[in-house]
């Protein structure tokens, strides 16, 4: 079924706010994330074909809620728990207030895992069905639905409200670990036919952007940033086939000014204002890239030094592979090589970075085996693809 870009955007934001409010009426989230997902199900079959309601957040509110009261009604055990409700909402009738940003802190929650979390939060906060989750994951639906299902038990118990003062810094920290990790399988796939999911960057930034405007908080900003600059490339990452064109060869005509712009201001601001942390480094990194004229122009020396920063703070070993890069663009292939001696060898891509480097050293046969290497064990195809072609130009 084509719905309507603006029937899904309209959808997605009305999603979390009625889940809010089932949730503080009913005091069952899980239930009140079903009935909600039962209203979207409807509006997507019933909106393209009658129009939109006057008063869409009024009718899922009112269609959520006769879901809600008809599982009540079905479960004789919990028929006490019907009187709480007099009686269902007038048409129209929604709480004034907006919960969405409740919702995906519960859906943070720090007793998930965190495929859990992201998985909970594009259904529950995103608007996307379980089916829509299943196949950005790769996975089927039914592992999909179990994987939701046993998150919303795990939360169950848990008061729907925003974290306490004590509380929140911690909090805040898990959903932006939780939106990072969002932005990154939609940037990079893990697996799959396509190098990018473009609907789940673009989700994490609509909920990034929410988070931001809510809380005054520097490594939220510095995320938002990181995320917009990074995103601006996107239009250049791949070419006419799908295949992956490498950071130093792409048009860089064809990224996103607006986006460059948007996420620098946002990092200048941020930078300054409190302490300085792993996102605002980050986006630090992807700022000097994108303002580079060209990849000949990139201040990789400065780049080395924040990577230096960056691994200090952090300890993740993927930041050393990245810290390789730029000490190769420094000083030398050589020196980048150093840098990846004793590394676990179990890292993604650690092989697709070594053949780079032998081939910059001049170390054809190196470079052969490494690329051989990186082509078996990817996971996505494009990149597969990509690697394939450096096997057979440097193999020819």
């Amino acid at each position: 079924m084509n719905v309507p870009v603006e029937v899904e955007d309209l959808l997605r934001e009305l999603a979390p706010q009625v889940l809010g409010t089932l949730a503080r009426r009913w005091g069952d989230f899980a239930a009140a994330e079903d009935a909600v997902q039962e209203a979207l199900i409807a509006a997507v079959r019933r909106w393209p074909a009658d129009g939109v309601p006057e008063q869409p957040r009024g009718w899922l509110l009112q269609a959520a809620s006769r879901r809600m009261v008809d599982q009540w009604r079905s479960d004789r055990a919990r028929r006490e728990r019907e009187a709480r409700v007099a009686a269902e909402p007038a048409e129209g009738e929604a709480a004034q207030g907006d919960d969405t940003l409740t919702v995906l802190f519960l859906c943070c929650h720090p007793v998930l895992t965190p495929a859990s979390a992201v998985a909970l939060t594009l259904r529950a906060v995103g608007g996307l069905t379980t089916a829509e989750i299943a196949r950005a994951f790769l996975v089927s639906e039914a592992t999909m639905a179990q994987r939701i299902s046993r998150a919303k038990q795990r939360i169950g118990g848990e008061r729907f409200s925003m974290p306490s003062p004590d509380e929140h810094p911690a909090r805040l920290r898990t959903v932006l670990r939780v939106l990072y990790l969002m932005f990154n399988e939609g940037y990079v796939g893990s697996a799959g036919t396509d190098l990018t999911r473009a609907d789940l960057s673009d989700e994490a930034i609509r909920l990034m952007r929410l988070v931001h405007a809510a809380d005054d908080d520097a490594e939220a900003a510095g995320l938002l940033a990181l995320m917009l600059l990074t995103d601006a490339r996107r239009p250049a990452r791949t070419d006419a086939a799908g295949d992956p064109v490498p950071l130093a060869e792409q048009d860089r005509t064809r990224w996103d000014r607006a986006r460059i712009a948007e996420g620098t201001a946002l990092l200048d601001r941020a930078i300054g204002s409190g302490a300085v942390g792993e996102y605002q480094l980050q986006a630090a990194i992807a700022a000097l890239h994108d303002r580079a004229a060209s990849a000949d122009a990139t201040d990789w020396s400065q780049i080395l030094a924040l990577y230096g920063l960056l691994e200090q703070m952090t300890g993740n070993k993927v930041v050393t592979l990245n810290r390789a890069v730029a000490a190769s663009m420094v000083d030398g292939p050589a020196a980048g090589l150093a840098i990846l001696d004793g590394v676990d060898e179990s890292l993604p891509r650690l092989d697709q970075l070594r053949a780079h480097l032998y081939e910059l050293a001049g170390d054809r046969d190196r470079s052969l085996v490494h690329y051989r290497r990186a082509a078996g064990r990817a996971t996505n195809l494009a990149e597969r693809r990509y690697l394939d072609a450096q096997v057979a130009r440097l193999g020819s």
